[in-house]
């Protein structure tokens, strides 16, 4: 197993000891083992932060991804008659063990995403409230008898698992998109194969050993790990195997339609939460301060890469300067760049250089058309090659990028507008219905803009709105079914209606 050298720069986990790095794993996870690539080929998993090492992980291809399907739905014949009680326990017990290996699980996070720690710190706090509630979950999952048209009959609608799903999880969110999946289809009696991001396979693959702990059982939980190279001949496998009945997705609308089409050929359902482009609306009757402190959140929470994430700030034109003043002020003195693990910091490096490209061609393209900026707009290269300071542009126009497509980085875009219609319009002028934030006192308006915003989630006077309890997903190019909740748990289960005829005697 590679670690980190001891030779790297002062800001990498060369300083956390093995003690925090005992979950780091380089194998893959298949039928309860601990597994290499067929081919024997690996691939390396580097920190954004300096690019340094953490550790090779097994590059796996299409026979891999079909021996761990197969162990999946070897698994699920008996996973799916475990009493709801079982699945409650064991969800319980991986809850309680994530809780006792928080510090480790973190120090993980970071190294591969680059996120602060305290971030970290939070995305497993919210990851695991998911295991907390599908432990709950697990044991409510209901049916119902229909009074029937016709004497001495009797109707009956059970719910069942569908059977083997297929995750496929991104960088942004390593340890609560499986949770929030696994977590799910564990209650519903479902077993799985986990494709995690190939930027941050080791946040998934030390999870699953703490679900081994807990007592899934082998083969109910199957990670498996490719690099690029490899992830389209993988990912067609995950969708096409006929033992595969469910794929759940979350990443770019892009990869949601490829994988939709695949699975369309069997007929299967998919569970695609996609990409966003989330309006961030501000109305005179506002507290502006409360406003201003929940753009921060909304916008640069893991450095502006959340599907959630604040996009296009609408403000009305009465208190514009006001709010846009307070934003760069704010900006200013808060965000804090640099790696993750320097106390203090409150954004961290892109994931990639792909994804810090793309977000400088978002600013370079506003500005080359006449957007102005007004803080940040330049990457930090005293920090690394990956470090894109945090940034306000104002002035922004429909001809621009900005404008309409997802930037997915640290980047907000403010817009003017003068009535509660021209924010709408703005507001749902848009391929994406994910998420959408409005800040108001007027009831009227608020229930207004509830009903008319197309966005499947919308949050009033507040800038974070994921919660366990809740139904996450969007409309639109932005997915299909949805996560959390009660809901989260039925998509991964069948209605069969059973008639009991013959009743008379």
């Amino acid at each position: 197993m590679d670690f980190l050298r001891a030779g790297v720069r002062r800001h990498t986990f060369a300083r956390i000891q093995c003690r925090q790095l005992h979950l780091l794993q380089n194998k893959a996870y298949v039928e309860g083992k601990w597994i290499s690539a067929g081919s024997g080929n690996v691939f390396k998993v580097e920190n954004p932060a300096d690019d340094s090492l953490i550790a090779k992980v097994p590059d796996m291809g299409a026979a891999d991804a079909k021996k761990a399907i197969d162990a999946a739905a070897e698994a699920f014949k008996s996973w799916k008659n475990t009493t709801p009680k079982e699945r409650s326990n064991i969800l319980r017990c991986w809850y309680e063990i994530v809780e006792a290996n928080s510090k480790d699980l973190a120090a993980i996070v970071t190294a591969e995403s680059g996120k602060p720690l305290s971030e970290s710190y939070g995305e497993l706090a919210y990851g695991n409230s998911f295991l907390d509630w599908f432990a709950d979950c697990a044991r409510h999952v209901k049916g119902e008898m229909i009074l029937s048209p016709w004497p001495n009959k009797q109707i009956m609608v059970t719910r069942q698992p569908v059977g083997v799903v297929s995750v496929i999880t991104p960088w942004n969110f390593p340890f609560a998109m499986i949770t929030r999946k696994v977590g799910a289809l564990l209650a519903a009696g479902c077993t799985c194969v986990v494709k995690p991001s190939e930027d941050t396979p080791l946040t998934a693959l030390a999870a699953i050993q703490l679900a081994e702990q807990a007592g899934v059982p082998k083969g109910v939980i199957n990670v498996i790990t490719s690099s690029r190279k490899n992830v389209a001949e993988v990912g067609k496998v995950l969708c096409e195997d006929p033992h595969v009945r469910l794929i759940s997705f979350t990443g770019s609308t892009v990869v949601g339609k490829v994988l939709s089409a695949h699975a369309a050929k069997g007929v299967k359902r998919v569970g695609l939460e996609l990409g966003g482009n989330a309006p961030f609306i501000v109305f005179p009757s506002a507290d502006i301060g409360r406003a201003l402190d929940h753009a921060m959140l909304a916008k640069f929470r893991n450095n502006g890469q959340a599907c959630v994430g604040a996009n296009r700030f609408l403000i009305h034109e009465d208190v514009y300067d006001q709010f846009v003043n307070g934003f760069k002020e704010h900006i200013q003195k808060k965000c804090k760049l640099g790696p993750g693990t320097h106390e203090g910091v409150t954004c961290g490096p892109l994931i990639n250089l792909e994804q810090a490209k793309k977000v400088s061609s978002f600013v370079e393209d506003a500005v080359n058309k006449g957007a102005r900026t007004l803080v940040g707009g330049r990457f930090a290269t005293d920090l690394g090659n990956k470090f894109f300071e945090s940034t306000l542009i104002d002035n922004v126009k429909p001809g621009m990028k900005v404008y309409h497509d997802e930037v997915f980085g640290p980047v907000a875009s403010v817009i003017k507008v003068k009535s509660e219609e021209e924010a709408l319009e703005i507001a749902n002028s848009t391929k994406h219905g994910l998420a959408a934030y409005v800040f108001t006192k007027d009831l009227g308006q608020a229930f207004r803009m509830s009903r008319d915003l197309e966005f499947g989630m919308v949050a009033i006077n507040d800038g974070i709105l994921s919660t366990a309890e809740a139904p996450f997903g969007g409309i639109k190019e932005s997915g299909i079914g949805r996560e959390g909740s009660m809901h989260g748990v039925e998509e991964y289960t069948e209605i069969k209606y059973t008639l009991m005829s013959g009743l008379e005697k």
